[in-house]
């Protein structure tokens, strides 16, 4: 029984923040203070030169995550954008499946990123070439302002509501002070630590497990280091605590299919960078520990190896693409997550990152339905092709 409870959830629990989380969090700040420090340079280029958008459209579409996205989908619908360069994007992007696919296999995430590319630029100048625009009766004007909404204030620093609850203003204080304390001395100045200040308890100290993982994390990817010999395994024991402070961030914030908005796509200070950032990382760690321990509950129980789903060949590809259809980036996960674990074969995983659309289609269903759903559409024809072409060379 000891043995079941360790290879089926506390295992997968540590390898799901270890092997995916921690890594994951390093590339979602580092995206996300460049997406906040030039993110306004970028908007201002789309719309100025409206030619070549599709081009920026597909590059924004093949950075992991969907706040590129989101952006993109909220221009179109004041139509600062066309809609081909929302397609291109779509097209390209594999939301947050791509972190988990850059954190396990990052040569052939290159690779599909260079595929969904040149399909995205492909299908995007393909559409505005058609002069193919559907509006939804009622949508924003071209020319309108796109207004972003504000940061929502942090409750523990003293603003109003927040996705983040108080948890006790001793506890609360103790621990930003920790956090602050800790990263400063990293950065330049004290800006980083006031901004540290922002971030919340909770998120807070998901960062610092996800320091330690990450210095853990890279010897032992290495084989460098055996914990597994000690008495006390401190792989198992700091995995399995920063996955459950995971599952914490992933409540407290509410987060369910999607985790992404045009709020946190456009956040406006560094502590609206690293809470989302621990959200983000959070919720991918979530979705890929429910993975890992459904696979390994699976295998233990059954002797069940992946065979039996329809995830081969036509069959596969269609499913997959189809798959796509489901907005938001939790199945994604999932799909990725079974993937790296052996239980999804190329085609199929193919099929899925050029159909999906993460996040961004649902902010696109809520101001321009007609244009989500041929958005949505569109982006299967190039799945579809992607996926049998690569069944037929492998």
């Amino acid at each position: 029984m000891q043995t079941l409870l360790h290879d089926v959830v506390l295992l997968p629990l540590a390898d799901a923040f270890l092997e995916v989380g921690v890594f994951v969090a390093v590339l979602v700040v580092a995206f996300g203070v460049a997406q906040w420090r030039y993110g306004d340079r970028v908007t201002g280029f789309l719309q100025r030169h409206r030619r070549i958008a599709p081009v920026v459209g597909a590059l924004l579409g093949v950075i992991p995550g969907c706040g590129a996205e989101i952006i993109l989908a909220t221009l179109y619908a004041r139509r600062s954008v066309s809609f081909g360069t929302v397609v291109a994007a779509l097209v390209a992007t594999t939301g947050d499946a791509a972190w988990v696919l850059l954190a396990g296999a990052p040569t052939f995430t290159l690779k599909l990123h260079l595929l969904t590319f040149a399909l995205g630029l492909a299908t995007g100048y393909a559409v505005d070439a058609a002069g193919f625009a559907p509006r939804t009766p009622g949508a924003a004007r071209s020319g309108e302002p796109v207004t972003m909404a504000p940061e929502p204030a942090y409750a523990g620093a003293g603003g109003g509501g927040s996705r983040q609850p108080a948890l006790g203003t001793a506890f609360s204080g103790a621990v930003s002070d920790a956090v602050s304390g800790a990263v400063s001395r990293a950065l330049p100045d004290a800006s980083g630590a006031m901004a540290l200040r922002g971030v919340g308890a909770v998120p807070g100290t998901f960062w610092l497990l996800a320091t330690a993982g990450f210095a853990l994390s890279v010897p032992v990817s290495f084989r460098l280091v055996d914990t597994s010999t000690l008495s006390i395994d401190p792989y198992l024991v700091l995995g399995v605590a920063g996955a459950l402070l995971a599952i914490a961030v992933f409540v407290a914030s509410r987060l369910g299919l999607s985790d992404d908005s045009v709020e946190s796509a456009s956040e406006q200070s560094l502590s609206g960078v690293l809470r989302h950032g621990a959200q983000e990382s959070s919720f991918i760690v979530v979705w890929v520990a429910a993975a890992y321990i459904a696979w390994e509950a699976l295998h233990a129980f059954t002797g069940f190896d992946g065979s039996q789903l329809p995830l081969f060949g036509v069959a596969g590809v269609l499913c997959g693409a189809l798959i796509g259809f489901v907005p938001g980036c939790a199945v994604q996960i999932v799909l990725a997550g079974l993937f790296l674990a052996g239980g999804v074969p190329v085609p199929t995983l193919v099929a899925n990152a050029v159909s999906q659309d993460g996040d961004a289609l649902l902010p696109l269903l809520a101001t321009d339905r007609k244009a989500a759903m041929w958005a949505t559409t569109i982006t299967t024809v190039p799945a579809l092709l992607a996926g049998f072409g690569v069944l037929l060379l492998l």
